[in-house]
């Protein structure tokens, strides 16, 4: 085993514990299809998990409502259960020799049986052994998914001795509607006996089953020996999960296909590279490089073909179309690690959401598979857009976009369209912020008035972003107003407000303009996954105007102080993250500190630095990487499609993209003595810390480059991009 090799520095069994909600099993980058364990978790597999149901073909990795996929499971089986319910008929399982690395998984079942797991892009590929002379059997159920996830409608059909078909239509993520996925299965062998199930029970020898919600599948029986089964998907059509199979499996066997996906994966985490002697600091890195790069998801089918959001069939020609964004949490660093990583895709990216609005009429914010699920609140797909053009991946398509994100930012969609858009657009424009109304009615999960008050910064953040891209365009008096509203943080925030000593904190309002009363900063009213304790730091892109507000740079300290509890970090900061910061994965109110379990303050270890006292971000930053381990609950909270080991990347390499729009980073002591970044340009980001010591509190006393910084403390992305070397001198902090 090659200690350096990328492939196995990877732990996929980071995050599968305490809500982290990732998965183990194999995928390519940016897959659309996986193979992967079932247990009784709605995310797919728990390590606590006693038992499997199955090996399905589609996941989110980190997501955080129920309805997360799991499609069509296989379990291989000695015998016919009694009951088709794959909670029933589930097996126990062993996680000694299990293995889980990208591209590669493998477990060992009840009754001698085991599992392994490759994939394409567009499949997921199991290679099943049975005992010596066991004739084996395995269960492809299309009636049930992950746990959470329902399955309206489903059917499948034996086609010949080497080949089964179907379809599965469920319930799209937290509250979508329902949509189809068709698959076609292939063996490597001829099965000696089949049939299928209907809620009715077995029927031998039985082709097709099809219907409505219930029990659902088909079986098949082998002579003794290992079979391989491939599942492609596609959601445009039968044809497409045909074209999808033959394109990426014919005449390749398990071990062709598991090279292949390995392959793939080590060129794609070879993009980084790390010096450490410590084995768990480079799982934790490459497993976080990892989960940045699984989505998001490939959308069209190898033929180019894709389902848009008018459900119609589009052809991507010469690119690829991208889906799954989760906007509200992969714009604070995911999007810009990918845009600095992996120029080409994010290109795609840039396209496949201009596609979005081309044939939806408006730009999403939770966008699941061909549909928006409205979920969350405020404006994330502009900053997202904005950063993607800020790095050049918007040529050529600079005035589509800004006219998109116009229509956005100015607008609502109408009743008769499926988005809800900046649904607090009508009070924001009018007065200044938007209205806290839980009455207000929804398209979806969410809506922006039931959380007004972190609608308002969230849309003023937006509007600042969007300015700066206006006044590059050339569009000077847009620029201007959007520079305006981007002040209208400002408008919440009550001075009369004390907690903990501090006053003045955003409150929210109502419709007729009064405050929120009864308000306390540690409540959930008014603010979405988050306190307004949290969402004070939401303007940093306004830091004059929030020192004000403050009370000037000592007291904005001071609150930073308090919020993290600076004091104790400096003591023992591995102990004061875990007994002072973090809650439960799901519990985002009454509390007053830094969460580092959820997307609103992800930035806010930054705003030290960008008030002057750079040195605190890194005592912050250094005490939060504590929290992410090489072990299954080594992630902080839900993964959220990567965003929060993008955030890790990011602290370890010593930047971090804090204010949307800029194309600047925030600097901060790295991790490593030295890290390497090599970009698709050909051009290398190489930064230097030969003094770097994470088991001691460091911060940066000096970073030297040739490059001249408009701010000493600000990384250009020019520079990033031109190729640069950052040497990077540490001082120890003493406790």
């Amino acid at each position: 085993m090659d200690a350096l090799d990328p492939i196995e520095s990877v732990n996929t069994f980071i995050g599968t514990k305490d809500e982290g909600n990732t998965f183990p099993g194999a995928s390519m980058p940016f897959g659309k299809a996986h193979s992967s364990p079932i247990g009784s978790h709605y995310a797919g597999y728990r390590y606590d998990d006693q038992q499997i149901r199955g090996f399905g073909h589609f996941f989110l990795s980190g997501a955080g409502c129920w309805e997360q996929g799991g499609l069509v499971p296989i379990l291989p089986v000695t015998q016919l259960p009694t009951s088709f319910d794959h909670r029933r008929y589930a097996t126990g399982y062993s996680h000694d020799g299990e293995i889980g690395k990208p591209g590669y998984y493998k477990v060992k079942l009840d009754r001698d049986i085991t599992v392994e797991c490759t994939a394409t892009t567009r499949s997921g590929v199991e290679r099943y052994t049975w005992g010596q002379n066991v004739q084996g059997t395995l269960l492809v159920n299309v009636g049930q998914a992950n746990d959470k996830e329902p399955v309206s409608a489903s059917s499948i059909k034996v086609v010949d001795d080497r080949t089964i078909t179907g379809t599965v239509e469920t319930q799209a993520f937290c509250g979508g509607r329902p949509y189809l996925t068709h698959f076609t299965t292939r063996f490597d062998r001829p099965f000696q006996a089949f049939g299928t199930w209907t809620p009715a029970g077995p029927k031998p020898g039985q082709r097709e089953s099809a219907g409505g919600a219930g029990l659902r599948g088909a079986w098949v029986t082998f002579t003794p020996g290992p079979v391989t089964a491939c599942t492609a998907l596609s959601q445009v059509d039968e044809q497409g999960a045909a074209n999808n199979l033959a394109a990426e499996t014919t005449g390749k066997s398990f071990d062709d296909i598991r090279n292949e996906a390995q392959d793939a994966w080590r060129r794609e985490l070879c993009c980084i590279e790390i010096e450490t002697d410590d084995w768990d600091e480079r799982a934790v890195f490459y497993t976080a490089l990892y989960h940045v790069l699984l989505q998001p998801l490939t959308g069209s089918d190898a033929d180019g073909r894709y389902r848009g959001f008018d459900n119609q069939v589009h052809q991507a020609d010469g690119w690829t179309y991208y889906e799954y964004y989760s906007l509200w949490d992969t714009y604070r660093a995911h999007n810009q690690l990918l845009a600095l990583i992996r120029t080409q895709r994010s290109k795609d990216i840039a396209r496949s959401v201009l596609a979005i609005h081309e044939q939806g009429g408006w730009l999403p914010r939770w966008a699941y598979a061909n549909q928006e699920t409205n979920c969350m609140t405020g404006d994330p797909v502009t900053p997202f857009l904005v950063d993607l053009w800020r790095f050049g991946h918007l040529k050529g398509f600079e005035e589509q976009a800004y006219r998109a994100l116009l229509q956005n930012v100015d607008g609502i969609p109408p009743e008769s369209s499926r988005f809800q858009g900046r649904s607090g657009n009508p009070n924001y424009l009018k007065n200044g912020f938007v209205q806290y109304d839980k009455r207000f009615p929804k398209k979806g999960q969410d809506t922006d008035p039931h959380h007004g008050a972190s609608a308002t910064l969230e849309y003023a953040l937006a509007d600042a972003t969007l300015a700066i891209m206006a006044e590059a365009l050339g569009h000077k008096e847009d620029a201007e107003r959007l520079r305006k509203r981007g002040l209208n943080h400002r408008n919440l925030w009550d001075h009369s407000v004390t907690d903990r000593g501090f006053t003045g904190f955003p409150r929210p309002k109502l419709g007729n303009g009064a405050w929120l009363n009864p308000f306390t900063p540690q409540g959930p009213e008014g603010f979405h996954e988050g306190t307004a304790w949290q969402y004070q730091w939401l303007a940093q892109h306004d830091v004059p105007g929030l020192i004000t507000a403050l009370g000037g740079k000592a007291a904005a300290e001071a609150r930073l102080d308090d919020f993290f509890a600076y004091a104790d970090l400096l003591q023992d900061p591995a102990r004061t993250v875990r007994e002072k910061w973090v809650v439960g994965p799901y519990d985002y109110y009454n509390q007053f500190r830094y969460n580092p379990n959820n997307e609103p303050d992800l930035h806010a270890p930054w705003m030290y630095a960008l008030i002057g006292k750079p040195e605190k971000t890194s005592v912050v930053v250094r005490a939060a990487q504590t929290l992410f381990v090489n072990g299954p609950a080594g992630v902080t909270g839900n993964d959220d499609l990567g965003t929060m080991s993008a955030w890790y990347v990011f602290s370890a390499l010593g930047m971090y993209p804090a204010v949307p729009g800029t194309g600047e980073f925030v600097s901060h002591a790295p991790r490593y003595t030295k890290a390497v970044v090599h970009l698709e340009n050909g051009k290398d980001i190489v930064i230097k810390a030969e003094a770097a010591d994470t088991t001691k509190t460091q911060v940066v006393e000096r970073i030297r480059s040739g490059w001249r910084n408009k701010v000493k403390d600000r990384i250009e992305l020019a520079q990033l991009q031109s190729g640069t070397t950052l040497e990077v001198d540490l001082h120890t902090v003493s406790n």
